[in-house]
């Protein structure tokens, strides 16, 4: 076994963390490590052996993730069931609840709170910041609603949450919850993974993006970037300074 452990963590950290593994692993769709015992202080799991990354296996992935994304979740927002909350990325607590739409849940409850905490770290400039409630306000406007479910997401879907392994991939460390699957995607593409285009080949075969996606990127990169922000520095709080111009323009360009 593999045990993480921490005196100080946050309440409900190792439990929350737990919760999401299993209501990932319940998909049916990529795997997950196992929990083999959680406590307030720490997390036993199991102890995965590395290999290196496949074509094969990352289709695989892509085809599992799709799976997962398609269990779907309660609501925007929403934890793992059984539940309730605290819910985390990294050690950030991130907001769950039930919220109707994406576009009322997304910009409220995944940008503009770290944003304002990258602001107050001094990570983020106050024109950044404004540029970053433009973007939200945008959002908020119901532009980029597509009328998808909500997806059953990772929610912190990097490249080193996503172990190589003898028999494929295992996810580890999720921030679960119910969100876009787009937001996943793009977390991905944000930091890279071994075969890639292989992973989003194969995803769009199984559960096709709707017609544009790549565009949207950085609208959902709005999420990682501004919980980086927080705690990576200036240069996370420039990258999404960026992606809210990006995703400005993309609404100009929608609304012509």
């Amino acid at each position: 076994m593999f045990t993480k452990s921490d005196p100080a963590a946050p309440e409900g950290f190792f439990e929350a963390e737990a919760a999401g593994l299993a209501w990932l692993a319940a998909s049916g769709g990529a795997p997950c490590v196992t929990v083999h015992a959680v406590r307030p202080d720490g997390i036993e799991l199991e102890e995965l052996r590395s290999a290196r990354p496949s074509r094969e296996a990352a289709r695989r992935f892509g085809e599992l993730l799709a799976v997962t994304h398609r269990a779907g979740a309660d609501a925007f927002g929403s934890p793992p069931d059984g539940w309730p909350g605290p819910c985390y990325i990294g050690r950030r607590e991130m907001a769950v609840g039930e919220w109707e739409s994406w576009s009322e849940f997304y910009p409220q409850q995944r940008v503009r709170p770290y944003a304002e905490q990258a602001v107050a770290r001094g990570n983020l400039s106050a024109d950044g910041f404004q540029t970053v409630v433009r973007a939200c306000e945008l959002i908020r406007s119901g532009i980029f609603d597509d009328g998808e479910a909500p997806a059953r997401l990772h929610g912190d879907l990097w490249s080193g949450n996503v172990l190589w392994t003898p028999t494929g991939v295992v996810l580890i460390d999720p921030a679960a919850h119910g969100g876009h699957r787009e937001t996943d995607l793009a977390m991905l593409v944000l930091f890279g993974a071994p075969f890639l285009d292989d992973i989003l080949t194969a995803y769009d075969q199984v559960a096709p993006l709707a017609p544009g996606w790549h565009s949207r990127v950085p609208l959902h990169q709005l999420f990682p970037l501004a919980v980086h922000a927080v705690g990576h520095g200036p240069s996370y709080g420039a990258e999404l300074e960026r992606a809210a111009r990006a995703v400005l323009e993309l609404g100009s360009g929608s609304a012509s």
